[in-house]
């Protein structure tokens, strides 16, 4: 169910939400009709230069922008987002913006439980300039109730006031032997592949420096284990 108007404002999923529409050039921001619309931080250019792009950003608290031969660049919202543990959600583009070849509903799906001030993946598909003043409505999120509550612990909660770059360490950059420390700790453990590595065979397992990442599993008392 989508939730929006005065529900999604009880809701508060924002911090300090508009409870209407803001008209205001180049595009609107503020509550919808069936979401919220955020508004960009950054001042971005996109410059045809050849047969490629420039990508251009100035952030506010810079005199010049950096400038980078891109069609692609990260963003970030002026809002602040405080997820409740039973909402998701869905980024989507505005129209204005689409129809000039912009598209920000890359930006990922915005978790239940999840803080923090939202990245926006965008991507320029023109070959004309296109100028996005920063405190432009940039993007419409629109709210989904979902059944089962439910609260992100990933590694971008509390995602800071800026641009935020891929973090890509997670359990795979781990030693093999904090791995099995990590996983023991989470209680009793499943390990097993295609060739069948169980608990027995854990220190060959370690050993033969095998990768493991977590797979979910039915039993909550069983964290299975795949090689990488």
């Amino acid at each position: 169910m989508i939730v929006n108007g005065m529900p999604l404002l009880m809701a508060a999923p924002i911090v300090e939400m508009f409870n209407l529409k803001v008209q205001a050039e180049p595009t609107s921001y503020g509550l919808t009709e069936c979401g919220y619309d955020i508004r960009i931080k950054q001042d971005i250019r996109f410059i045809p230069n050849g047969n490629g792009m420039i990508a251009s950003i100035l952030e506010p608290h810079m005199s010049r922008p950096e400038q980078k031969h891109t069609n692609f660049l990260l963003a970030s919202s002026i809002e602040e987002f405080q997820m409740p543990n039973n909402l998701m959600g869905q980024v989507l583009n505005k129209s204005t913006w689409a129809r000039k070849g912009l598209d920000a509903s890359m930006t990922t799906n915005i978790e239940p439980g999840w803080n923090g001030f939202l990245t926006l993946e965008l991507i320029y598909h023109g070959r004309e300039d296109l100028h996005i003043p920063a405190g432009s409505g940039i993007a419409q999120v629109m709210f989904h109730e979902i059944m089962e509550p439910r609260v992100y612990e990933g590694k971008y909660q509390n995602q800071a006031d800026k641009p935020v770059d891929a973090i890509t360490k997670d359990l795979l950059s781990m030693s093999n032997a904090e791995h099995v420390e990590q996983a023991l700790s989470q209680g009793p453990v499943l390990i097993m592949d295609g060739k069948g590595v169980y608990p027995n065979n854990l220190d060959r397992a370690v050993g033969e420096e095998r990768h493991y990442y977590k797979r979910d599993q039915p039993d909550p008392t069983k964290r299975g284990f795949t090689p990488k």
